[in-house]
């Protein structure tokens, strides 16, 4: 059984639509394992453990901290710089404070220059794993497990890499209902105690 070609032309024209349609709807979780795997951009490991080995060579690890415009808390790294052997677990702290009056949520996006070095950055815990709240005049400190894979002083690519910059930008989020319901029952202890 043979189309006329209107028909055709038009079946073909949604079959393109309803491809580039699941190519746009899978395009960011396809981006996202790809950046995992490579550590392309500057995306991080994620470690159940530190690693099974550890050299006497060390490299520095520097911290930034950044907000999306907007963002009303203070947010710094406590420690600027650490230096760490390769494999070794590292224990850094950044502080986030809430200056507002009101309860504000946040979530922080991270990525690690140089780019090739994502590859062999590992998180074991993370702040950014989760979404923050902080209550009005709330100040935290948040930590980050990490370790540098010694695999790095083998890829040519890598290999002349002398410092790691692990960066953090936190974005505010919309309450949750699980926060709003913390919100809501630290509501009744705040009023007790003004």
């Amino acid at each position: 059984m043979s189309m006329d070609p209107k028909t055709k032309t038009a079946l073909q024209g949604v079959g393109v639509v309803i491809f580039m349609g699941a190519m746009a709807w899978a395009s960011v979780p396809l981006y996202d394992w790809f950046c995992r795997v490579t550590g392309f951009g500057g995306t991080t490991n994620v470690a159940e453990s530190g690693s099974v080995e550890i050299l006497d060579e060390t490299i520095k690890v520097r911290f930034d901290a950044s907000k999306e415009r907007g963002m009303p808390w203070e947010f710094r790294p406590m420690q600027l710089e650490v230096e760490v052997r390769f494999g070794e677990d590292g224990l850094v702290f950044y502080e986030a404070y809430n200056p507002t009056d009101e309860p504000v949520a946040g979530t922080a996006s991270f990525n690690v220059a140089p780019y090739g070095a994502g590859l062999y950055f590992s998180k074991i815990q993370c702040f950014c794993f989760e979404e923050q709240l902080l209550m009005p005049g709330e100040r935290v400190e948040m930590p980050v497990t990490f370790f540098v894979d010694p695999a790095l002083l083998d890829d040519p690519d890598a290999n002349g890499t002398n410092h790691i910059t692990l960066s953090y930008t936190f974005h505010q989020i919309e309450l949750t209902e699980e926060m709003q319901a913390m919100v809501d029952a630290a509501a009744p202890a705040q009023t007790q105690t003004n």
